[in-house]
C-alpha cells in the first residue's frame, strides 16, 4: 500500500492537478478569511461554512483521475495483474487523495493562528469544524474515487462525484418541504450538512464521525469490488 501511496502522492506533483487543487482551495478560503479581516470580524465560521460550500466543487479535482486514467491509459492491467491486494491499491491511491486534502485545509489551522494574535479563540470550536471537514472529505474523496472506477473519461468521473456529492450535501434544504414522518428523518439523518454542523459548534458526536467514516468505508469497499470485477474480467 505504501508503494502505491507514494506512486500516486508524487503523480499529483509531476502532473499539475495537485498544484491546480492547493492553489484553488487557498484562494477559495482566503477569500473569506480576507474579507471577515478587514471587517475586523473574529468569527471563523464563515471560512468553514465556505470552505463546506465549495469542497463539491474542488474535491473531484482530485479524485477524477485515480482510477480513471489508470484504465484510459490501460495501466490498470498491469496494476490488477501485480502480486498486491486490491485493498492496498485503493488504500494506496486513496490515502495519498487524502494526505493532499489535509495539506490544503492544514491553511485554515493558520489562518485561526493569525486570528489568535488579535482575539481569543475558542479552540474547540476550531478544531471541532476542522475535524468536521476532514471527515467530510474523506466520505467525498471515496465517493469520487469510486466514480473514477467506473470511467475512463475524467470528465465524467469529475461530473459524477460531483452530482452525487451536490445531492448530499443539499439535502438538507429540501427536507423542510417534505412530510413529517420516516422519509423526512431518514433523509434528515443522512443529509452531509446535518450530520456536520455539530462540528462546526463544538460538539463531537460519535455517531456523525462515524457516519463520515462508514461512507468511507462503504464506498472504498465498492471500488475494490469494481476493480475485482475487472481483474476476473
Amino acid at each position: 500500500m505504501l508503494a502505491v501511496l507514494r506512486r500516486e502522492f508524487n503523480s499529483y506533483f509531476s502532473s499539475a492537478i495537485g498544484y491546480v487543487y492547493l492553489v484553488v482551495f487557498y484562494v477559495v478560503t482566503g477569500i473569506p478569511f480576507s474579507l471577515m479581516m478587514l471587517s475586523y470580524s473574529t468569527e471563523l465560521a464563515v471560512v468553514f461554512s465556505w470552505t463546506y460550500s465549495v469542497l463539491m466543487f474542488i474535491v473531484p479535482i482530485l479524485t477524477m483521475r485515480l482510477l480513471s486514467e489508470d484504465k484510459k491509459q490501460k495501466t490498470d492491467q498491469a496494476l490488477l495483474t501485480a502480486p498486491v491486494n486490491l485493498s492496498a491499491i485503493v488504500l494506496g491511491k486513496y490515502f495519498a487523495a487524502m494526505a493532499i486534502f489535509l495539506i490544503g485545509i492544514a491553511v485554515i489551522v493558520a489562518y485561526a493562528v493569525v486570528l489568535s494574535i488579535f482575539a481569543v479563540i475558542d479552540w474547540s470550536v476550531v478544531l471541532g469544524s476542522i475535524l468536521g471537514i476532514a471527515l467530510l472529505g474523506a466520505a467525498l474523496i471515496a465517493i469520487g474515487m469510486f466514480i473514477s472506477s467506473l470511467t475512463e473519461n475524467q470528465v465524467i468521473a469529475a461530473v459524477g462525484a460531483l452530482a452525487i456529492s451536490m445531492v448530499l450535501m443539499m439535502l438538507n434544504v429540501i427536507i423542510s418541504s417534505l412530510p413529517v414522518g420516516f422519509f423526512q428523518d431518514l433523509v434528515s439523518s443522512i443529509a452531509f450538512y446535518n450530520r456536520y454542523s455539530p462540528f462546526t459548534a463544538g460538539v463531537l458526536d460519535v455517531s456523525n464521525v462515524l457516519y463520515f467514516v462508514s461512507i468511507a468505508v462503504v464506498f472504498n469497499f465498492l471500488t475494490m469490488r469494481v476493480l475485482e470485477k475487472r481483474r476476473w474480467s
